[in-house]
């Protein structure tokens, strides 16, 4: 089961898109053009496939749970393409945290 809010990862983009719920997600869904290969980070580090379904979509967890360390380094690579802070100084204390920091982002 996702653990909300949660991250929307594009495969081979640095950006990460803040979600804070199912809703917003699959808003954001219906208006991106995504790949299967694109994925969904929860707060616990669980990541999920992307299907479509009969109405709406499903989420598919899958075996790959990332740490905190890969979390904040997905971070790091979003704040550096934007070239808004120096990444170095980019630590969290928690997975939780290091995906709320990105909630001011939208």
């Amino acid at each position: 089961m996702i653990q909300w809010p949660c991250v929307f990862k594009l495969d081979g983009d640095a950006e990460l898109m803040f979600m804070s719920s199912e809703i917003q997600l699959s808003n954001e869904l219906d208006a991106l053009i995504w790949d299967s290969t694109d994925r969904l980070i929860d707060i616990s580090g669980q990541c999920y496939a992307i299907k479509t379904a009969e109405k709406g979509y499903r989420y598919e967890p899958e075996g790959e749970c990332l740490s905190l360390e890969a979390i904040t380094h997905l971070v790091r690579e979003h704040e550096f393409s934007k070239a808004a802070m120096c990444i170095t100084k980019i630590q969290f204390p928690s997975i939780q945290q290091a995906i709320m920091s990105l909630a001011t982002d939208n």
